[in-house]
């Protein structure tokens, strides 16, 4: 049990560093407000600098594709249109249990709007038990609990391009939005072996594929980002020597080393400053910023036509990153009609998209359900004829406390 009592003299101590944290936040928001300022000046001469020493920079910047200082209004969703989004939840394996399997819960949602026709919300498990579900990862030394979360990505994505598809069979001209909840860049993908990377990134971006096919624009939603892809790029105006060849002028610093033990190269003097913290005080209500390629390395091994762009938006509550592929990004009308309708599903949601609100209740495994399962479970197996059923004595302890 937590002493709050002990915690409370914890307190004073996290007030003040916050407080100091605060005052340091500000001065690095100037600055970068200055060299956001004179980059826009140069932007051209910057983005040819960044692509001819891109082999020779430490750290991933994004690359802008429309003037930095673009501040473009958002226009108001159309009457009639559609909205759908997945997300997922899961019951992982546990030794303790009845039986050592685990279970992937998608929630699906479709939302029409102006057509008198009534919402989809439901969700569609999966029970995983097999030999070849359970430890086929650990070939590749990955944890069955860590697989099981990127087999929930590629289901989630799966689950998205049936309802798109279908949708679209039957309402070709009806305005479409796809959202997941996240970044499209699956940044967990760069430490796969390839054999398992290929398992995870083929059907997800096979099912993006589909959508692209139909005409049904893809979008990642992210609240609260923590990015600093495109603030990255002002670290080329920041730079102190005439080209910015980090392998010959500066020692490689990582992120997090940099922020805990001070270490810092020159270009560094904005972090930890976050993208949305920067564009908080620069956009309006209603409105987006200029549009991003992002360079992550794991897009590399992405398709051209699928590589991630994104873009920050005020949503009226929060800065919100959103992602979304090529073959959206590039068709200026198709991404001004997706953003505007991801814009009124964050006003009808009161500051967080309604679709993905809806997904995730849809998605999340309670208690209750997760002991339901349990129970369904140790019936079938007795049902089969195998006995000694039950949880494992630690589990039954834990269950059943005397305090």
């Amino acid at each position: 049990m937590l002493d709050l009592n002990q915690v409370t003299k914890l307190l004073p101590g996290i007030g003040e560093h916050l407080r100091e944290e605060a005052v340091a936040a500000q001065k690095r928001l100037e600055l970068a407000q200055g060299l956001f300022e004179t980059a826009a000046q140069r932007q051209e001469e910057l983005v040819a600098a960044q692509e001819q020493w891109r082999d020779r920079i430490w750290f991933s910047a994004a690359t802008p594709v429309e003037p930095l200082q673009s501040q473009i209004l958002l226009q108001r969703p159309p009457s009639v249109h559609t909205v759908i989004a997945t997300d997922g939840s899961q019951i992982a394996p546990n030794q303790h249990e009845i039986a050592y399997c685990y279970l992937l819960n998608i929630g699906r949602v479709v939302l029409h709007y102006g057509q008198n026709r009534a919402p989809v919300l439901d969700s569609v498990p999966e029970v995983f038990y097999r030999p070849e579900d359970l430890y086929a990862s650990r070939q590749w030394g990955i944890r069955t609990e860590e697989w099981m979360g990127y087999r929930r990505a590629v289901s989630e994505a799966q689950e998205l391009a049936l309802l798109g598809v279908e949708l679209r069979r039957q309402y070709p001209e009806l305005p479409l939005l796809a959202m997941v909840d996240g970044s499209l860049i699956y940044w967990f993908l760069d430490s796969l072996p390839d054999e398992a990377r290929d398992r995870i990134l083929n059907p997800i971006l096979d099912a993006w594929e589909r959508l692209r096919g139909v005409g049904v624009p893809l979008m990642g939603y992210l609240s609260a980002s923590r990015s600093r892809e495109a603030l990255s790029f002002l670290r080329l105006e920041a730079c102190a020597f005439e080209q910015p060849n980090c392998l010959s002028y500066c020692p490689y610093i990582a992120p997090t080393e940099g922020d805990v033990l001070g270490k810092r190269a020159p270009c560094q003097v904005m972090e930890p400053l976050r993208d949305t913290s920067f564009w908080g005080g620069l956009l309006q209500p209603g409105e987006r910023s200029c549009l991003w390629k992002s360079s992550l390395p794991v897009l590399g091994l992405y398709p051209n036509e699928q590589t991630v762009y994104f873009c920050y938006v005020h949503v009226g509550t929060e800065i919100a990153r959103v992602d979304v592929p090529a073959w959206v990004a590039e068709d200026s009308d198709q991404l001004e009609a997706a953003l505007s309708l991801m814009l009124g599903q964050v006003y009808k949601g009161y500051g967080y998209p309604v679709s993905l609100a809806e997904a995730h209740n849809q998605a999340v495994v309670r208690g209750g359900d997760r002991q339901r399962f349990f129970a369904l479970l140790e019936r079938q197996m007795i049902e089969a004829g195998l006995t000694n059923v039950g949880t494992s004595y630690k589990e039954a302890r834990k269950r059943r406390s005397i305090a």
